[in-house]
């Protein structure tokens, strides 16, 4: 068993979700008690068009989890040729290997578009980096005019700003947006997603996924939360000024702050991995990189205790580090 004297319970900073999620409050009994019928599923989906601000001729579909949706997508379009702009969530690039694709990860938006199928995170996880939806749009039109398709995951949108979303200029064809209902709304659990694109692309979706993919609960919350422009907008209100407390934690203990999301933040320093396991002693988790040896992602406290312990600890490695750097001095 790793680290058995941390302190418990631990705090996982390691998932970018909201920590006060939102408030579901009763569901239905017959949520619960029967198979949801279409006109709810219907609800719903209206419900994240008007979220997401999806044009009426757009397709949109929901299923169980974005993770569902990117282990659909290589079984229902296959191709020869993927394209990733990264460093970034590596399940994309996994699925299409898993499908017998050839993968390669490219650094500039303008080198994707040669490939079958091209896959951008907007915003980025994990360094937030955000492409603008018209350059996104004309890259899908590249794409779709060889018979290709963009893939933009925006899991990480709902709390930055429509302004910055392709949904609502989508073009008819060639692109598929992937949105993620539990980060934002904290709800996980609840196995919540939706994609967007051409009538085609999203009946194929949901022909894959066959009837009853969503449960009745999660159509009952995620109904009711999408619907909620005032929490939405209190929630985005409440993160700004918490990612702001959690950067100035991160510059006291060393990090650079070099990017995030409202629902994480990116730190590099020298001596991230000693910053990992002294957090990981004192019972916090965050996320490390093997490629970035130098970067931890850390997510959002939730309770005051745990912005506490969460400043302790980072304290303790900042104090603990420069303590060994003059002995290091001496022996370079």
């Amino acid at each position: 068993m790793l680290y058995p004297d941390a302190p418990e319970p631990w705090i996982d900073l390691s998932t970018g979700i909201n920590p006060v999620p939102y408030p579901v409050g009763s569901v239905a009994p017959s949520a619960w008690s029967r198979l949801p019928e279409a006109a709810e599923l219907a609800a719903l989906e209206a419900a994240a068009r008007a979220a997401y601000g999806a044009a009426p001729e757009a397709g949109i579909v929901a299923a169980p989890g974005t993770q569902a949706l990117i282990q659909w997508l290589p079984r229902l379009f296959p191709v020869r040729r993927v394209g990733v702009l990264g460093f970034t969530y590596q399940e994309h690039g996994q699925c299409w290997r898993d499908a017998g694709a050839e993968v390669s990860t490219v650094s500039a938006l303008a080198d994707l578009v040669d490939y079958d199928v091209a896959i951008v995170v907007n915003p980025n996880n994990p360094d937030g980096r955000v492409d603008a939806p018209q350059d996104l749009a004309e890259l899908a039109g590249c794409l779709a005019r060889r018979g290709g398709r963009l893939i933009v995951d925006e899991a990480f949108m709902d709390l930055i700003g429509r302004e910055d979303s392709l949904v609502p200029c989508l073009p008819a064809s060639g692109a598929i947006v992937l949105r993620s209902f539990g980060k934002a709304y904290g709800l996980a659990g609840v196995r919540l997603g939706f994609a967007a694109g051409s009538r085609t692309d999203c009946a194929l979706l949901r022909q894959a996924m066959g009837p009853w993919a969503v449960s009745g609960p999660a159509i009952d919350i995620g109904r009711r939360a999408l619907a909620d422009k005032a929490w939405r907008a209190e929630t985005a209100s409440r993160l700004l000024q918490e990612t702001g407390r959690l950067d100035g934690l991160l510059r006291a203990a060393g990090f650079d702050v070099v990017g995030g999301t409202p629902l994480f933040r990116l730190g590099r320093r020298s001596g991230a991995g000693e910053a990992f396991e002294r957090l990981c002693r004192a019972g916090i988790l965050t996320r490390p990189f093997q490629a970035r040896p130098d970067w931890l992602r850390f997510g959002i406290p939730g309770a005051a205790a745990e912005w506490e312990r969460l400043r302790m600890a980072l304290q303790d490695f900042a104090a603990a580090h420069r303590a060994q750097s003059p002995a290091r001095s001496e022996v370079a």
